[in-house]
């Protein structure tokens, strides 16, 4: 399934990094969005949400289901920094950095959506700017499988997939 995922790819910049990832879904935006936009979406393959206001400065907690090498889960508080429903969510949050889904029809009579993801971060060198790319392209495996109908079992978390991306 991940093989279906295009490769990230990063930009660097003074402050840290742009990376950048774009999915053709066959989906429409309508059921895409929620997976981007709402918490019931989001855990199904990113994270949990104690907190989302949806609308520019609204408040967004997410809180990372898997968990690190210390076995904890990862807290984030920020805001909302893009809305506009059903084409872009952005929210800005502490490590994460600036992460915006932006929704766009795919061609002209097609059903499906183009995802364009951007991640901007102040990544601290070559090995986290990697470990984030690694990181995103197992999430959006797991969003597949969701828009497919089979949410992420996160008692299931395994590794291995992440350190193959990683290594890879």
């Amino acid at each position: 399934m991940t093989d279906e995922i295009p490769h990230g790819t990063s930009e660097p910049r003074d402050s840290g990094a742009v990376l950048r990832f774009t999915l053709d879904l066959p989906q429409p935006a309508h059921r895409v969005w929620p997976a981007v936009a709402t918490p019931e979406g989001l855990r199904e393959w990113l994270a949990a949400v104690e907190r989302l206001e949806p609308r520019l400065g609204g408040a967004v907690t997410l809180r990372w289901l898997n968990p690190g090498d210390d076995g904890d889960d990862a807290v984030e508080h920020g805001t909302v920094t893009a809305w506009d429903p059903e084409h872009v969510a952005e929210y800005t949050v502490a490590v994460h950095g600036r992460v915006r889904f932006h929704l766009e029809p795919a061609w002209a009579g097609a059903i499906g959506t183009v995802l364009r993801f951007t991640d901007e971060v102040a990544a601290a060198g070559d090995a986290d700017r990697l470990s984030r790319l690694a990181g995103w392209h197992q999430h959006f495996a797991y969003l597949l499988a969701a828009l497919d109908g089979r949410p992420r079992d996160w008692s299931q978390w395994d590794p291995d997939r992440y350190r193959e991306l990683y290594a890879g």
